[in-house]
């Protein structure tokens, strides 16, 4: 593999490392190669696409018209705030000015500008079918898919991946919502957010206490988005008091951090934190120090508002790279979510002390929510590079550099034995020794959060570990990093060349989103034939989501606990 390739490969695995990490996206200059443009409709089963007058709902700053398929009604881009370009930047979100006529709630909204995609590894590409889709800082918009505007049905609130940094509510296929509706009787709602520098940037020593809470934005414009909800939802047939939130990686650590946000207590009543969730974030100081550094690199004076508010985006993100860059230490993160340290400055929430006051499930589980109950959980193949094919001693080499050459036999014994069957390759992407994501960090991680939740005793914890191996090119790439999304989501059709859709795959999802669905209505993810009892710190018992669905106590649990040694 060239150096290049291996560079543009590692931005990837260090934006998504900021799940839990706060670490920065490095911007690369490669140009970008974009998949395909953005889906309109799931076409996950026949049905026509209509748009008829029951496609038209009510909220409050009017109407919106969506489209019928296959039974569901869709809504997609509906406003939930106003513009965060020009001199709303870094405010927080503005409600959308009232419109008269019906608004054409049929395609996807724009997604936060971003550093978009580029991908070399063209297995990855091909297991993703990534949708970088379009952008512009006209992005607060969210996503609806609905059996009926009349009920009331639990709601479920989904947040992309990819750090704080980068992603989009729509791009994975696995996203798409309308299998929930369709199958589960729900209400699915998806969401775009501000991210990167224009979500996580310091202003208020530059503009002064308008600016008090910029630094945050990309999180209260979640909690916009959930107050939306809360106001609107029960126009397209959802209960306002049955809401769950759940997200992947990095949406994983907008669950947590959301958990501990004082201004998002009572929007939400179930959690899933999902490969991701209590990062150690900067603190106030840290940022304040990123933003002096940000103004010192564009050559700006330091109160100089206007002249940031009129900047192009990219030379923005450059210049807040470069900033990092200077204060961080050098190199990516190698502990994985949750690991201990000085928190890395960067594009991520930040402890203000107003409106995030703690590392929620970093230090502890937050009290506000600890009638909240939660799914935790990961997927055993979270270091998933495809483009990586390592020896076995290539990948000895590789853990003996992170752990000692001791621990680094152990790891590799311990997993062969563990999984004879398994190829090397496939066995490095549970525990590679490289920086980003590392599926035994994850278990620890898992066991971390789900011990700090039970220590309110309140609400409980559920865990989960999802191993589905994949049968597509090989089977090489087991159960990568966003994999159970296409399951929880119910979307095998959808991402076939994921899961190859087959009778199998279609088994699993059907249970997995199922259980989902049974959480967001009740809080109790057992569904019939499929009791899923919450965890403890003594047993850790974990759903395994497989071609066997079955509770076990602490599964990868020696494994795991060697790197923790």
């Amino acid at each position: 593999m060239s150096g290049s390739s291996s560079r543009i490969v590692l931005t990837r695995r260090e934006a998504l490392l900021l799940s839990a990490s706060a670490a920065v996206n490095i911007a690369t200059s490669q140009s970008a190669l974009a998949s395909d443009s953005t889906r309109t409709a799931a076409h996950q089963e026949p049905g026509n696409v209509s748009t008829p007058r029951s496609a038209v709902a009510k909220t409050q700053y009017g109407k919106v018209r969506g489209f019928l398929d296959g039974g569901v009604l869709t809504f997609k881009g509906v406003p939930y705030g106003a513009t965060t370009a020009g001199e709303n930047r870094w405010l927080p979100a503005r409600p959308p000015a009232p419109w008269n006529d019906e608004y054409p709630a049929l395609i996807y909204g724009a997604n936060c500008p971003q550093n978009l995609h580029t991908w070399t590894g063209i297995e990855q590409t091909f297991l993703f079918d990534w949708d970088d889709g379009w952008q512009s800082e006209d992005m607060l918009k969210l996503n609806i898919w609905t059996p009926s505007l009349t009920g009331k049905r639990p709601v479920m609130f989904y947040m992309h991946g990819g750090g704080f940094s980068f992603g989009s509510s729509y791009e994975l296929p696995s996203h798409e919502g309308a299998q929930m509706a369709r199958h589960h009787d729900v209400v699915q709602v998806s969401v775009n957010h501000r991210l990167n520098i224009l979500g996580f940037f310091d202003a208020s020593e530059i503009g002064g206490s308008a600016y008090e809470d910029s630094v945050n934005v990309g999180m209260t414009d979640l909690v916009a988005a959930l107050k939306w909800v809360h106001e609107n939802i029960e126009n397209f047939g959802g209960d306002p008091d049955r809401v769950m939130i759940y997200g992947q990686s990095g949406g994983g650590s907008k669950v947590t951090t959301l958990m501990g946000m004082p201004s998002a207590v009572g929007l939400f009543h179930r959690a899933s934190a999902q490969s991701g969730g209590g990062g150690n974030i900067p603190g106030r100081d840290q940022q304040k120090e990123l933003s002096r550094q940000v103004m010192k690199e564009l050559g700006l004076a330091p109160n100089d508002m206007g002249a940031l508010q009129k900047m192009e985006w990219a030379k923005l993100f450059a210049a807040g790279n470069a900033a990092a860059a200077k204060i961080n230490p050098t190199g990516p993160p190698m502990g994985g979510p949750g690991a201990p340290g000085t928190p890395r400055v960067g594009w991520s929430p930040c402890v203000d002390g107003k409106v995030i006051n703690m590392r929620s499930f970093f230090d502890a589980a937050p009290e506000i929510s600890k009638n909240v109950p939660i799914l935790i959980g990961s997927v055993s193949e979270e270091g998933n590079q495809m483009s990586s094919k390592p020896t076995e001693e290539e990948w000895h080499a590789n853990l003996a550099k992170a752990y000692g050459d001791e621990k680094a036999t152990a790891i590799v014994s311990a997993l062969k034995n563990a999984y004879p069957h398994k190829q090397i390759r496939t066995l490095s992407y549970m525990c590679s020794g490289r920086p980003g994501l590392n599926g035994l960090s994850m278990r620890n991680n898992v066991v971390k959060m789900a011990r700090l939740k039970h220590e309110l005793k309140a609400a409980p914890a559920y865990a989960y570990y999802f191993t589905w191996q994949t049968q597509i090119l090989d089977g090489v790439g087991g159960a990568w990093h966003t994999a159970e999304l296409q399951f929880c989501f119910d979307n095998t059709r959808r991402c076939e060349q994921g899961t190859g859709n087959t009778p199998e795959a279609q088994a699993l999802a059907k249970n997995m989103a199922a259980s989902w669905a049974a959480f967001a209505a009740t809080g109790k993810p057992g569904i019939s034939g499929l009791t899923w009892d919450p965890t403890d710190p003594e047993t850790n018992r974990t759903m395994v989501w497989d071609n066997e669905c079955r509770m076990v106590n602490d599964p990868e649990g020696q494994i795991r606990k060697l790197i923790l040694a």
